[in-house]
């Protein structure tokens, strides 16, 4: 079909000391909702207090010996879902690993519904173990359909609906179960009494395993408390372990806003998006739990770091600026600063400032191998920002190819895998080598989530009004398609990058990249949530991130 809605390459390049056209962002939406915040320790420590009064009692139930097997994962699913499983990581391992060991010897597998035989299948593959999707092949009848009865049978369509999102390629059984249950819930949701029915609306809009934990968290709790069978200590867990995080959580942002202000460089760079609560979303999104803070902190330095950095060689530097830039930040010499326009100073100082006290506290906790790989993020991906200005502002289309060559680096996630490396315990040099090991198959699977939402969500602020060709106008020139067929395209990819990280997600069991794999996971359920369904979440936060965001940063659960 012929190409339509496709920007010519044909247009004249800009002068190499002319700006691009500005494009105006609106302000950061939360005032001083953080800066005004006062952390109550007394508080935080009646939260921990009872926390841990209620863990024990959690863990008496997990370790339990007269719970059945099923009993066993609908406990561990509840404890996960709740957002508590953290506190139970290797007990629900050891549980996970007897009940895949002796599967076969379960006489009562057989006899399972849809609903027990999906959250088994779902539980044990989230947790990597390699599990058949052939479980559900007594549930097709004769003619290889799902059976009719079925459908009547919302909780077991929800329970596989949910089981089918961690599908892998070549699972023709899952893509049906799908399109089946879809369908289905689709059409008995206004029927459905809640809290069943807010779960299935839920669901039907972000599905379980590619969601942000603690989101969906946020979201379970609100069903579980309204179900007749809840259990009250796990549910009171749950609302005192959200609270206490959250309060970390507004004491981090407040803290966050104040070394923001102190330095002042937003004022002085009015073209930069202000998006500081939003990357720290992102932090939060990699390493939810409250002991995690460094590593928070970190990634939302960096998204803010890597925003000023974006928008810079997008929506002001010229040419010439843009190229200079570039080559004084792979010098890496605060001597060469005098050699930069008095606004790039300022982004200089930053990125500098923001490694040197990365290189302090990496030699804290013994991660100073981590720091040269750090850094090199760092120049790579301004090398890559400055390789798309040039291409766009220089009159140039880049093949498709050769567009997602260099968004493999634009998507940040090797910045945001090392910033993190000095708060967390088990990462080593050994991770990194993996990370950086090429072909790395999960991470340009989690890189491909993120690209395909991504380039769909942001195609309107990149574009330009027209003027600035994005990735969808690069892959619609190249194979001569519509930007329409070029979004489902976009849209298809996107769902297959998620099968081919779930299929690394099961087969990868290296010991050495565990933590970096959930890193990996963490950063596509990101960025299914902020770019998902052609939004930009990120540049329009009031739009679309900020229930979520105030669900889980501002408005505490009432216990």
């Amino acid at each position: 079909m012929a190409a339509t809605n496709v920007i010519d390459d044909t247009r004249p390049s800009l002068p190499k000391d002319v700006r691009p056209p500005i494009t105006s962002y609106s302000p950061s939406m939360w005032g001083d909702i953080f800066t005004s915040f006062s952390l109550d320790d007394k508080v935080q420590e009646k939260y921990a207090e009872a926390i841990e009064e209620l863990k024990e009692e959690a863990r008496s139930m997990l370790m339990s010996k007269g719970s059945t097997i099923i009993e066993k994962l609908i406990l561990i699913d509840t404890l996960e879902r709740l957002g508590v499983g953290y506190h139970f990581e290797q007990e629900i391992e050891d549980q996970l690993r007897e009940i895949f060991r002796f599967q076969s010897e379960d006489k009562d597998h057989d006899n399972y519904d849809l609903f027990t035989t999906a959250v088994q299948f779902r539980v044990l593959r989230q947790h990597r173990y390699s599990v058949s999707c052939n479980v559900f092949n007594k549930f097709k009848g004769e003619g290889g359909e799902f059976e009719e009865t079925l459908t009547s049978d919302a909780k077991g369509l929800l329970s596989l609906y949910e089981a089918a999102n961690v599908r892998i390629h070549g699972e023709d059984i899952l893509e049906d179960a799908v399109a089946f249950t879809t369908h289905h819930l689709k059409h008995m949701v206004q029927q459905l009494e809640p809290p069943l029915q807010c779960q299935v609306k839920r669901a039907l809009e972000q599905p379980l395993h590619r969601g942000v934990a603690k989101v969906e968290a946020r979201h379970y709790i609100s069903f579980y408390e309204k179900q007749e069978l809840k259990n009250e200590i796990l549910l009171k867990l749950a609302k005192m372990d959200f609270n206490y995080s959250q309060n970390v959580y507004k004491k981090e942002l407040h803290d966050l806003f104040r070394w923001k202000n102190e330095l002042d460089f937003m004022s002085k760079l009015p073209y930069v998006r202000d998006r500081l609560v939003e990357g720290y979303f992102w932090g939060m999104a990699f390493h939810f739990q409250p002991q995690h803070s460094y590593a928070r902190i970190a990634v939302a330095k960096s998204v803010l770091m890597l925003t000023v950095m974006d928008d810079t060689y997008d929506n002001y530097a010229t040419l010439e600026e843009a190229d200079l830039f570039t080559e004084i930040l792979e010098r890496w010499d605060i001597n060469e600063i005098d050699r930069l326009p008095d606004y790039m100073k300022i982004i200089y100082r930053l990125i500098l400032n923001l490694y040197e006290d990365y290189e302090v506290e990496a030699a804290k906790q013994g991660k100073l191998f981590a720091v040269p790989y750090a850094k090199e993020t760092v120049k790579q991906i301004a090398k890559a920002y400055n390789r798309h200005t040039q291409w766009f502002m220089g009159g140039q289309m880049p093949t498709y190819d050769e567009y997602i060559v260099n968004t493999v680096v634009t998507s940040c996630i090797y910045v945001f895998l090392t910033v993190g490396i000095p708060g967390i315990k088990s990462a080593s040099e050994e991770a990194i080598h993996w990370l950086m090991s090429q072909p790395n198959k999960a991470l340009m699977a989690s890189i491909r989530v993120c690209r395909h939402a991504d380039d769909v969500g942001s195609d309107e602020r990149e574009s330009k009004d027209g003027n600035m060709p994005t990735g969808v106008d690069c892959y619609a020139k190249e194979y001569g398609v519509s930007k329409e067929e070029t979004v489902d395209k976009f849209n298809e990819l996107f769902e297959e990058a998620w099968k081919d990280f779930n299929t690394e997600w099961s087969t990868e069991i290296s010991t050495t990249s565990k933590d970096m794999m959930e890193q990996l996971l963490n950063y596509a359920r990101a960025a299914e949530v902020t770019y998902k369904n052609g939004r930009d979440g990120y540049t329009n936060p009031q739009k679309y991130l900020a229930a979520r965001i105030a669900a889980i940063f501002v408005d505490p659960i009432v216990i």
